[in-house]
């Protein structure tokens, strides 16, 4: 098995590709899809709805369900105290796979609804986590999962075991989830638009929980949102994604001050803020394509206000390219759009 990459990069993802068969034939909804997760930084995966963003996340952890299917590239965790783990290569059933779902990685469900048993108590849920990852007897449990729930700002969380996820609020049942995916510090979190169906205040509170627990317990993120405002809130680095796979990535910074492919531009420009004198909004037009009509060439070229007819709409799509200025981003058109230097990715 291969040495720990040089930069301690915890995951790694090279070349993922997630077919699923229908019948309208094999659609692959992840195309091409390669990043790093630095320990101990987060990465926040961007993008419209169906780009892709949540079946990438949920291949990280072998969770794509039939008939999706892992079709290509390699998913690599390198945990901090074990030999590195080849995920994509892991038998569904093997032990293994099973340490590393809840133990090694965890997610944050979008909905805490749906990822709560409506029939078993908090207490029961989390306990559950924690005795299958854990060697502790069911009292040392109950002390662990009691101590998370203060953790995330939970009040009287003794009195909050006993009761049911019906019972709690909707900000109180997202640290619920939060609680649950944290118990066993892992080294990997994955969070899949975990504040989506809250308001602006519960978001705040529960995005900067999220970032001081990380701090505390050095655990990487990979973040998953449509939100730009969010990213710029959490986030170490960025990954846009269009149409199943990445047109750009670089740091936060990089990315929402300096942003390089026409895509990112436009949800950049979509976002309202307080200094703007617009009436309306700049929207980008139409919507992402259906998998059984991918566009040719660049995916994004039938949206693109840069598009030059017999250059983007030919051929293959683009491959990332590395810019001068820092980041990664795959357009045809950088030299022309910004008068800068941008070589193939090695």
């Amino acid at each position: 098995m291969e040495n720990p990459p040089k930069d301690d990069t915890v995951l790694k993802v090279e070349n993922l590709e997630v077919t699923f068969t229908t019948e309208e034939g094999a659609l692959q909804a992840v195309r091409e899809v390669s990043f790093d997760l630095p320990r101990g930084k987060i990465l926040a995966i961007v993008g419209e709805s169906g780009c892709g963003k949540s079946v990438t996340a949920y291949s990280l952890m072998s969770l794509i369900q039939k008939p999706g299917k892992i079709t290509g590239g390699s998913i690599t965790l390198y945990p901090k105290s074990e030999d590195p783990i080849e995920i994509s290569s892991l038998d569904e059933k093997s032990d293994l796979l099973y340490h590393v779902r809840g133990g090694l990685i965890s997610m944050i469900f979008q909905e805490p609804m749906t990822a709560l048993s409506p029939v078993h108590t908090i207490g029961n849920q989390i306990c559950e986590a924690i005795l299958l990852h854990q060697d502790v007897s069911e009292a040392e449990a109950e002390k662990l999962a009691v101590s998370m729930l203060g953790k995330v700002g939970i009040p009287g969380p003794e009195k909050r075991l006993k009761q049911y996820p019906h019972e709690l609020s909707g900000g109180m049942r997202q640290r619920v989830v939060i609680a649950m995916a944290l118990v066993c510090k892992p080294e990997v979190l994955i969070a899949d638009e975990p504040t989506t169906a809250l308001d602006v205040t519960i978001q705040a509170q529960i995005l900067k929980l999220v970032r001081d627990l990380l701090e505390e317990m050095q655990t990487s993120v990979i973040f998953i949102t449509h939100d730009l405002g969010v990213v710029a809130q959490i986030a170490d680095e960025v990954a846009v994604m269009y149409l199943g796979r990445v047109v750009e990535k670089g740091s936060v910074h990089h990315v929402l001050k300096n942003p390089k492919h026409p895509y990112t531009m436009g949800l950049l420009k979509s976002l309202p803020g307080l200094g703007s004198s617009q009436e309306r909004l700049e929207a980008i037009p139409g919507s992402v394509p259906s998998l059984t009509a991918v566009p040719p060439g660049c995916p994004y070229h039938p949206r693109c206000p840069k598009f030059e007819p017999g250059l983007c709409d030919v051929g293959a799509p683009p491959l990332m390219r590395q810019l001068a200025s820092g980041g990664q981003a795959a357009c045809l058109r950088l030299e022309d759009i910004h008068s800068e230097e941008a070589v193939p990715c090695q």
